[in-house]
């Protein structure tokens, strides 16, 4: 209060002075009396704390009961990064026109001055700044002719102008004032992004900045009235429709299709990176697959290989347990030939390779003694001399067949058969020929044990002997 007291004789003294400067149709110059209006900031303290949306709501509000108009839309907030969101359809200004009361104000966008120059940059629009004082006389026709205008609205409204306003007793509005150099009131600029300036030296031009910058395009401020006034509808109008538009609008057009091209681009890249991932991924997961198949199938062969080397080892312990009994034992069970005026049993056997061997064997001789005979003919060995009775000699041929683990016909690499009927002679042992309906004699069949061999004439399976 003692500071609106102690400003106070400059505040008529510089209402004075632009009272006669204003009835001599003198300009009056923009910085020199703004010293005079010391009160304003303290004025503006007052509300320092109060939120710039609800000041700029409540300005709007109380030019809308002083005019009897009504904005088109009520707009949102200002955000950092967002579009506005005080966009109506043309359609809407229309219909508004059509009704009972035909005046409408613009839709200014709510927030403070900073975040309207954001938005003019990110939204690459044009900005137009209505600032007013109430001290001014001209204000109240501009509020009424100018900003109600039909025409003015529509323009501003189908080339999607920001429109922000605010009374410079307001701390944002003054701020605003001060920025764009307004001294007489009521006061229009018009902003936008421009592209950088050039600079001239020694004959050679250089671009000051590479990127567009907000510009402000053309200042109008003093009485709204006549229609030829610098604030007044027509000449706003004329401006925008005549010397803004054609000169702003291709750039911010060009600007739109960039970042427009940018977003396209941006996002193919994404989705590009995004089918790159993706592929890597894919890539991964067969790699990680192929690799967990080639462990598997390196665990599967290496205990093929173990059990290859079991199964050879096993045949290798047989194989050498087997020689050594051809050499120890086998002859000690071979049955000796018989002379013929000998009580004796005649039997032929027919061997896989075709020969024929007739032998007079005893009648006591076993079928382990039979199976003997062929496995000499088969496998010859040297006997080696050993004193071991023919008793024993079965018996370790019995635990040697046994402790193979594996059927007869295998360890012996053979199988016997009568010619006529064909019936298997399997090997038992301490079995005589005689209980096995070999007791007058007999044709006998020796057959290689099939073992995955190849099959000779008659179609039995036949392998090289050892």
């Amino acid at each position: 209060m003692l500071s609106s007291i102690l400003t106070f004789p400059f505040h008529v003294l510089a209402s004075i002075i632009r009272f006669v400067l204003h009835a001599l149709r003198i300009p009056l110059p923009r910085v020199p009396f703004s010293f005079l209006n010391l009160y304003r900031p303290l004025i503006a303290r007052s509300s320092s704390r109060s939120d710039p949306y609800a000041v700029s709501d409540r300005w709007v509000r109380s030019l809308e009961e002083e005019t009897g108009a009504h904005c088109l839309s009520r707009a949102s907030p200002v955000s950092d990064a967002g579009p506005s969101t005080s966009q109506p359809q043309t359609h809407d200004l229309r219909s508004r026109l059509r009704t009972g009361s035909r005046r409408v104000l613009p839709d200014f966008t709510l927030g403070s001055y900073d975040e309207i120059l954001r938005l003019c940059q990110s939204e690459m629009r044009i900005g137009c700044i209505v600032l007013v004082s109430n001290e001014h006389d001209d204000v109240p026709d501009f509020k009424r002719h100018t900003l109600t205008d039909p025409t003015l609205v529509e323009l501003l409204h189908n080339n999607r102008f920001i429109v922000w306003g605010g009374d410079v007793r307001e701390r944002d509005a003054w701020s605003a004032a001060q920025k764009l150099q307004a001294t007489t009131f009521p006061f229009v600029a018009f902003v936008a992004l421009q592209p950088p300036r050039a600079s001239t030296f020694m004959g050679s031009s250089s671009r000051s900045s590479s990127s567009p910058s907000l510009t402000i395009l053309s200042r109008h401020q003093g009485s709204a009235m006549p229609t030829s006034a610098p604030t007044a509808a027509r000449s706003l109008t004329d401006h925008i429709t005549h010397q803004l538009l054609p000169r702003v609008t291709p750039f911010l057009e060009t600007l739109r299709l960039s970042a427009a091209e940018r977003v396209r681009d941006r996002a193919l890249r994404e989705e590009q990176d995004a089918a790159f991932r993706e592929s890597a991924r894919r890539d991964q997961e067969k790699e990680a697959r192929r690799i967990e198949e080639a462990r598997r199938a390196a665990e599967l062969e290496k205990a093929s290989l173990e059990r290859q080397r079991a199964a050879e080892d096993v045949r290798a312990r047989i194989y050498d347990a087997r020689h050594r009994w051809r050499q120890e034992s086998r002859h000690q069970l071979i049955p000796p030939e018989q002379p013929e005026h000998v009580d004796s049993v005649r039997i032929t056997i027919r061997l896989p390779d075709g020969q024929r061997l007739v032998r007079l064997v005893p009648p006591t001789s076993t079928v382990t003694s039979l199976y003997c005979l062929v496995d000499a003919q088969l496998a010859p060995t040297h006997a080696m001399e050993t004193e071991i009775g023919e008793h024993t000699a079965e018996a370790n041929l019995r635990e040697l067949v046994h402790s193979s683990g594996q059927p007869p016909d295998v360890w012996w690499g053979f199988s016997l058969y009568t010619a006529y009927p064909r019936q298997g002679v399997p090997w038992q042992p301490a079995v005589r020929l005689g209980d096995t309906g070999l007791a007058d004699g007999g044709q006998i069949v020796a057959e290689v044990a099939s073992s995955g061999g190849e099959k000779d004439e008659e179609g039995y399976d036949t392998e090289k002997s050892e």
